[in-house]
């Protein structure tokens, strides 16, 4: 049960944007340009980054629903499952193994990430602003994941919920949609 009273029909961070719109709006904005804005990192690797972060927080909401979206943007389930117990048995790039594996130490502690990642990363082919976006969007995701299970947001059972929700990132993105998430309060009600 969420610490404070939130929407009884929109779980985890869905909850909390439309609680408080004023701090939802630059949040949005910043993962709007830092996911799906103009990069070198396809939509699919960007989204592996938030699914990798969400995971090692275990952050049951944020490691479905990112799961869900690089599930689609890749269109196939094995490698985000595959990188979550492995990240060298995953079936992408060195590059992308190397950004990773930074990606997992910010998780840990922005003081965890080496000069050996780095230069690792670099060695691969990762850019300066692959690197910087990695650990930004990474660091997000830390944000994220405290904010939905520090205020113990619901995290719904049912996986279609997440395929769901991460058909609406891909199609959407992280803006607010102008309706907000009222079919989700129609879908909710007794019938």
């Amino acid at each position: 049960m969420p610490h404070i009273p939130l929407p009884e029909h929109l779980p985890g961070i869905t909850g909390l944007l439309e609680y408080s719109r004023v701090t939802a709006e630059p949040i949005r904005q910043l993962t709007q340009f830092i996911l799906r804005g103009e990069n070198s990192l396809t939509p699919a690797e960007r989204e592996l980054i938030a699914t990798i972060v969400s995971h090692n927080n275990e952050c049951r909401f944020c490691t479905a629903a990112h799961t869900a979206a690089a599930d689609l943007l890749l269109g196939e389930t094995e490698t985000c499952e595959i990188m979550k117990q492995d990240i060298d048995a995953a079936p992408v790039s060195s590059k992308m193994k190397a950004l990773l594996k930074i990606a997992k130490q910010v998780q840990v502690s922005g003081k965890a990430v080496t000069a050996e990642s780095i230069a690792n990363a670099k060695a691969e082919g990762a850019t300066d602003l692959e690197i910087h976006d990695t650990v930004l969007i990474a660091g997000l995701f830390c944000l994220y994941n405290r904010y939905v299970d520090g205020m113990a947001t619901v995290a719904p059972a049912d996986p279609q919920f997440y395929t769901g929700l991460g058909q609406r990132l891909v199609d959407h993105g992280y803006n607010r949609l102008t309706n907000g998430y009222d079919h989700l309060k129609k879908q909710n009600q007794p019938s």
